[in-house]
């Protein structure tokens, strides 16, 4: 079939394309998860310990890198709130797939530490407008096809963790971490390719558009929960602090009090358990309210953060990765979900910028308490995602409020 849908301020985008069934979407979006998000910024975390035995990474500098990485995700989603056409462009997604890949492949051509941050620099801002561009196109055009398929798209970050932890985990007694960076770039590029593919928001919205005759009316902004944004916010910027803690360092922490497979065993766990998760989160949200269920997510999650750090030995390390992965994909699904449903002005690209600061915190934080190891990073963590929850917990009473004034006002 011929024709083009036209999103705004880009060039068409075939019939096909526009029209790409749901499950097309959901699979494309999830393999640009995969690419940026499971591959481009977690990839990191299993090669983190081949560094230090091999490269001579020292701890601060391995600080240092994942801070430039959460620096450069900052940038790319403020950039998707400063100018929304690139939340909106499939030209910045496959821009920003390519320099993922890149500098993935750079990484092992150099032992310069300073290049080392330019790459984990350049490698953050792409993954951030590929996961903002990849949110929007699913929450868009999924989400009266069910929110199980949106979550099975979000879904696509714990499957890219599980392979490149797989991968390393491979190369761990008899590969270097050179290689470990090669082979991580050759799954991004492979995971590029359903992605590149996938079509942005703008083109959904056009097509949803032309194939609606009369469409609803946008809600007032004035009859939406506002004031409950404040405190999802709050949450989310605080699961950003906590979060990318156990991201960077849960593995190298249970390296100290387990046997050596078993870190970057138990960081193939968290994609495995990732990958449902979402989808499991957004199915419960049928019949619990998700202000609840975020709630409850995010103290599971503090859980099972501060229990490699209290309990050493192989159990609890695995128990942990359960609990870890089986909730920070169910929690951005749900903060996003709650985002949209507040009605707040480019919620996806604020909310994941609030993410991006709280992640650039983490260093004022643990960088201090790195000369005595990891577990001490790991306690802080869990300390403030269990803060989150509270937060989280003042966000069901704000919504049933501001319903309850929206019913009297009706």
């Amino acid at each position: 079939m011929s024709g083009t849908i036209l999103g705004r301020g880009q060039r068409g985008l075939t019939w096909d394309e526009g029209q790409a069934r749901p499950r097309q979407i959901a699979m494309r979006g999830a393999a640009a998860m995969a690419a940026a998000m499971g591959v481009g910024r977690f990839a990191y975390t299993p090669i983190l310990p081949l560094m230090h035995t091999q490269a001579g990474l020292s701890p601060q500098l391995g600080s240092a890198l994942a801070t430039a990485n959460y620096a450069g995700y900052l940038a790319g989603a403020l950039a998707g709130i400063a100018v929304p056409a690139l939340a909106r462009s499939r030209t910045a997604l496959r821009v920003s797939l390519v320099l993922v890949t890149l500098t993935l492949a750079l990484m092992p051509v150099t032992r310069d530490g300073s290049v080392w941050c330019t790459l984990r620099l350049v490698a953050g801002a792409a993954s951030a407008l590929v996961f903002v561009i990849a949110a929007g196109t699913l929450i868009t055009a999924l989400r009266t096809h069910g929110d199980h398929l949106i979550g099975w798209g979000f879904g696509g970050v714990g499957a890219g963790i599980a392979l490149s932890g797989a991968l390393v985990l491979a190369l761990r007694d008899a590969g270097t971490w050179r290689q470990a960076w090669w082979l991580v770039a050759a799954l991004s590029l492979v995971l590029a390719i359903p992605a590149w593919r996938l079509p942005t928001d703008a083109a959904v919205t056009a097509k949803q558009r032309s194939s609606s005759s009369s469409p609803s009316p946008a809600p007032s902004p004035t009859a939406r929960p506002m004031d409950g944004f404040t405190a999802l916010l709050a949450s989310y910027f605080l699961e950003g602090v906590g979060y990318i803690i156990a991201g960077t360092f849960l593995v190298v922490a249970i390296d100290q009090s387990a046997p050596g497979w078993v870190g970057t065993s138990a960081w193939v766990l968290v994609g495995l358990a990732a990958m449902p998760s979402a989808a499991l989160w957004a199915g419960l949200s049928h019949r619990w309210s998700r202000a609840s269920l975020l709630t409850a997510a995010l103290a599971i999650q503090a859980v099972g953060i501060v229990l490699p750090a209290l309990i050493g030995g192989v159990g609890p390390a695995l128990v942990s990765a359960a609990l870890f992965g089986g909730t920070f994909l169910g929690i951005a699904t749900l903060a996003l979900a709650l985002g949209a449903q507040i009605g707040a002005p480019r919620a996806v690209a604020v909310l994941t910028a609030a993410y991006s600061v709280g992640q650039i915190a983490r260093p004022l934080l643990v960088t201090p308490l790195l000369h005595t190891g990891y577990r001490q990073a790991l306690i802080v963590g869990a300390a403030v995602v269990a803060l989150a929850a509270v937060a989280a917990g003042l966000l069901r009473p704000a919504l049933v409020s501001a319903h309850d004034h929206e019913g009297e006002s009706a």
